[in-house]
């Protein structure tokens, strides 16, 4: 049974499911594609590649090109000696006002997930001695709401370095970057993602984070309707791995990406090699698809990908327990659960870790401008999870890998055989959920056992 139901004030819980395409088109349909070359970009490749259809962009970092062309060419721009892959543009899915008062949230109320990955304990505060100052996390997303400053400190938000792009796909032809669009978003996706990062204010509340005093890069790579392109995507990326080799050179950087598509795609992954060669740690979603498999970029191997656990005590005794109540022990695992959503890792797919992405709450308008707060339910939601973990873990160790942090993490999870769980509805009705061992990873995470092993 998924969780896709509906409440109001808080009580909401929205499965964000990627949305797929599959390119269905004649021979002479016009068709956007992303074109990794195995040699650097030239002149004259480029001059041979007009023969095939219209090049539209140039990545220059990871020898990459947008085209649009003829569906029946694409074979044969595959076959070109200095071509590496080829494949269609992947869909992807997934005005500043008040100011918030508080530096930080460092000191904000507990919620359950912050309790269950032992950040947070209930009514005893931060646990862990990191807080993520000095750490960098890009958010590729949908950007920020205009009223983002009614949600977190400006200190933590790094504008100088925020960015939007846009365009991609077959019609849309270049990608461009809009200035200021990244604040201007209107699909809250982004908003919420960045709230388990640093935590929030409710309303003069103060919401505690995972790494409240990381400084977050908003990236906005999913239009106004939460889903974008690969190409864009890569851009967004290949920005950040630009930034980690010059003005963010002496920082530890993390990409957060909640989104993902079916396949991967060929610019996509170049993009991400090249971020992670600068030193960027890439952090994912591992998809919504339950049984039908991972979604990617998270299921490429080098990025650190995050299914969806539960805790079996929500929606136990009041309606305020997402901060009210307590997760007895973090580190027992009979207190846990996958969601029924959460993708399954088929083969060839690399599934890491689980943290909490079931019933968790943050900032989501559903009406422009006016403030509202929603429990969303997805891999979106656990992905910020790690990602804050792994800024904890960068303050630690500022020269951290991925490779290390990726080895750290499934180290020091904890393990969660197949299994079922009774889980209660909010309606008082119970659930039975199960999962196998293709869901779960290396298992549950929690921040204390990261930062552990984290020399």
């Amino acid at each position: 049974m998924k969780k896709v139901l509906f409440y109001t004030i808080f009580m909401a819980g929205l499965l964000l499911s990627n949305v797929s395409s599959v390119f269905a088109s004649s021979p002479n349909q016009q068709i956007g594609i992303n074109v990794v070359l195995s040699t650097d970009v030239t002149p004259a490749i480029l001059a041979d590649l007009g023969n095939y259809g219209k090049v539209n962009d140039v990545v220059y970092e990871i020898d990459a090109i947008t085209m649009k062309i003829r569906a029946s060419d694409l074979d044969t721009i595959s076959a070109l000696p200095y071509v590496e892959a080829a494949n269609p543009d992947a869909e992807r899915n997934g005005a500043p006002v008040d100011t918030v008062t508080a530096t930080d949230f460092t000191n904000g109320i507990n919620t359950w997930d912050l309790d269950a990955i032992n950040v947070t304990e209930f009514g005893d505060g931060r646990q862990v001695a990191y807080d993520g100052e000095g750490v960098y996390v890009a958010v590729l997303d949908t950007g920020l709401l205009d009223s983002w400053r009614q949600y977190f400190p400006q200190e933590r938000i790094a504008t100088q370095y925020a960015k939007s792009f846009r365009g991609g796909g077959g019609e849309n032809g270049n990608v461009s970057e809009p200035p200021n669009m990244w604040e201007h978003d209107q699909n809250s996706h982004g908003t919420h993602v960045t709230s388990t990062i640093l935590g929030y204010s409710m309303r003069g509340t103060a919401v505690n984070g995972v790494a409240p005093m990381a400084t977050v890069i908003p990236v906005k790579v999913l239009g106004q309707a939460g889903w974008g392109w690969s190409s864009v995507i890569a851009r967004g990326i290949t920005y950040i791995g630009d930034l980690k080799a010059g003005a963010l050179a002496d920082y530890p950087v993390v990409i957060n990406m909640s989104l993902g598509g079916p396949s991967l795609d060929a610019m996509e992954k170049a993009a991400i090699d090249y971020a992670i060669a600068q030193g960027v740690i890439i952090v994912a979603s591992a998809g919504n698809e339950g049984e039908a498999g991972m979604g990617y970029p998270g299921a490429y191997a080098p990025v650190i990908s995050v299914a969806a656990s539960g805790w079996i005590g929500e929606w136990v005794g009041a309606r305020t327990w997402w901060y009210s109540s307590d997760v007895p022990d973090p580190t027992d695992i009979n207190n846990y659960y996958i969601t029924d959503f959460s993708s399954r890792a088929l083969p060839g797919q690399d599934l890491d870790v689980a943290a909490p992405g079931s019933w968790v709450v943050g900032p989501y308008q559903v009406n422009s401008g006016q403030l509202s707060y929603y429990f969303l339910g997805g891999t979106s939601m656990a992905s910020p999870h790690v990602a804050g973990i792994v800024a904890l873990m960068a303050e630690k160790a500022p020269n951290l890998t991925a490779p290390d942090a990726e080895t750290i993490l499934q180290t020091a999870a904890l393990s969660l055989p197949a299994g079922c769980r009774t889980v209660t509805n909010p309606d008082g009705t119970t659930t039975s959920m199960c999962w196998g061992a293709d869901a779960t990873g290396s298992g549950i995470i929690t921040a204390e056992a990261a930062l552990t092993l984290t020399p």
